[in-house]
């Protein structure tokens, strides 16, 4: 035999039935027995209790999921006296790539050593930007322009935005035209020394500190 022993799997069936028990139990012992008979037959070599529990569903024996229990040991048994007596499943052949497989098709030697060439630097770039991809970090700042972080002993940092962050161009342009001299001047207004707003009749338009304010949040 090739398997890593000669001890034969109807041999441990018989010491397992010898221990007696339930009926129930014998009977299942024979049915799996058969089963991993009837699987070697077919020229397999693959005992693993997945496999098995799947074939023991299949027919009826018992839930595959029920050869990891502690009341299957006698189960388990059985199926790895079978494994050990057939020896190790046959490896897998190595998978052949895609693009092996297209560089086969391709008569002219030296073509196809260019595309092998093309190919294993396509497969290095990716190597490397599988590399990158993992090692990368991006930390993405959504904090307003202009916002600024102050934090108190002991407390957590807070994002503080100021007024006139809170402006587009043209609302500032336009704050800033409103409280200038000339353009108050062209529409009869002018600025009194306290920042209001008076018109040429010396009346108030808008009150004291109007435009001290706004240069005050434009600053």
């Amino acid at each position: 035999m090739n398997g890593a022993t000669d001890i034969h799997p109807d041999a441990v069936l018989e010491s397992l039935l010898a221990k007696g028990g339930r009926s129930n139990r014998r009977t299942n012992l024979a049915k799996m027995h058969d089963l991993c008979r009837r699987q070697h037959e077919t020229g397999s070599r693959d005992f693993s209790l997945p496999a098995v529990g799947r074939l023991a569903e299949a027919e009826g024996i018992m839930k595959g999921r029920a050869l990891y229990n502690a009341q299957s040991t006698d189960y388990k048994a059985l199926i790895e006296a079978w494994a050990a007596y057939v020896g190790p499943p046959e490896p897998k052949p190595p998978k052949t790539l895609a693009s092996h497989e297209y560089l086969m098709r391709i008569e002219d030697p030296a073509i196809r050593s260019i595309m092998q060439a093309i190919i294993a630097e396509r497969d290095k770039l990716k190597a490397q930007l599988n590399v990158l991809k993992a090692n990368t970090q991006v930390t993405v700042d959504r904090r307003p322009l202009g916002a600024t972080i102050t934090a108190a002993p002991g407390a957590p940092p807070v994002t503080v935005l100021a007024m006139a962050a809170q402006l587009t161009p043209s609302e500032r342009e336009a704050l800033w035209k409103a409280v200038s001299a000339d353009y108050l001047e062209e529409r009869g207004l002018r600025e009194g020394s306290h920042g209001e707003i008076v018109n040429a009749r010396g009346r108030t338009v808008f009150e004291v500190g109007f435009a001290r304010a706004i240069r005050k949040v434009l600053a």
